[in-house]
């Protein structure tokens, strides 16, 4: 059996970095948290961390975004339209894999805790699935024949306007749609709405009702899309967990019958909570890695 490549893997969030060394959840060699201030400042950290790592042979890093991921763009491994002050249009990709010559992925936090989710998991073995992450943002990545699911750019399902719960007129809190996905379910949404934290909030407060029922209808098209054979469900909202019995009955209304798949009938093992907690991310920056790296063989390998 070929020994899985060493990968230096960058998980770099909103507020912290982690930077892994690894072959896979089983072979961490070190983990390291940095954490993000400003863009030169935060690089040069995770710089001096891999100048001192040794023997990796690529790089994958999971990143915030909004990121371009359009290969054929120049702008490709960059931050684009980030509100967070000072890192719209940095360069990523290109910064860390001129510095050290390796093969390097790049995509979006939750489509690398999707990649790592499908291949160690809350849905392992599966080649299609999505990754829903629910906490100060709210971003949907899905994988399909086990490569994220790519075009001109990353998908934003968060940002969809959904039906609005009934009797609910609240005005929302995203800065771009008001009552979007995000507007409604995010933490900061939810904590905006009823004045304090989402995680002070008990299962019986009413704020859950509609913020289960927008899940559901992005469920519905998570559904619709025809890729995913299990949504996994993480981030800080979701760890109320008497949220996943009322997601999965929201989705299940909101079909209305349509979808009659028994994957997704199911919903008990449709809707997942993840298995890696708080490794996907960093570990689906290794899987990003690795598929780099195989990417330039393949490349090499048809060239020759």
């Amino acid at each position: 059996m070929t020994e899985a490549p060493l990968v230096a893997g960058i998980e770099l969030g909103g507020t912290k970095c982690i930077c892994i060394l690894a072959r896979g959840p089983d072979q961490i060699e070190e983990t390291v948290r940095i954490p993000t201030t400003r863009p030169d400042e935060t690089l040069a950290a995770i710089e001096a961390v891999l100048d001192r790592w040794s023997g990796f042979v690529a790089i994958g890093i999971a990143s915030f975004g909004p990121v371009s991921i359009d290969r054929h763009s120049h702008d490709y491994g960059h931050i684009t339209t980030t509100p967070k002050p000072g890192w719209a249009g940095t360069d990523i990709a290109g910064r860390l894999k001129r510095r050290y010559g390796v093969p390097t992925g790049f995509h979006s936090d939750v489509v690398g805790a999707a990649l790592a989710e499908a291949r160690w998991g809350a849905a392992k073995g599966l080649p299609d699935i999505a990754y829903v992450t629910v906490g100060t943002g709210v971003g949907a990545g899905m994988i399909a024949n086990n490569r994220p699911v790519d075009g001109l750019t990353h998908s934003e399902l968060g940002h969809i306007r959904p039906a609005r719960f009934q009797g609910d007129d609240w005005v929302g809190n995203c800065p771009f749609h008001g009552a979007c996905i995000e507007g409604l379910v995010a933490g900061p949404a939810i904590a905006a709405r009823i004045g304090h934290p989402a995680d002070e909030a008990p299962a019986e407060h009413p704020v859950w009702d509609s913020v289960a029922d927008a899940l559901g209808q992005l469920c519905h098209t998570l559904v619709l899309t025809g890729i995913p054979r299990r949504i996994v469900m993480g981030g800080g909202v979701m760890g109320a967990s008497h949220l996943f019995p009322r997601v999965r009955a929201a989705m299940t209304r909101s079909l209305g019958g349509y979808i009659t798949l028994p994957e997704v009938a199911l919903t008990d093992t449709f809707i997942v909570p993840p298995a890696l907690g708080n490794n996907a991310g960093p570990l689906g920056a290794i899987v990003l890695g690795a598929q780099a790296l195989g990417l330039q063989l393949e490349t090499s390998f048809t060239a020759s």
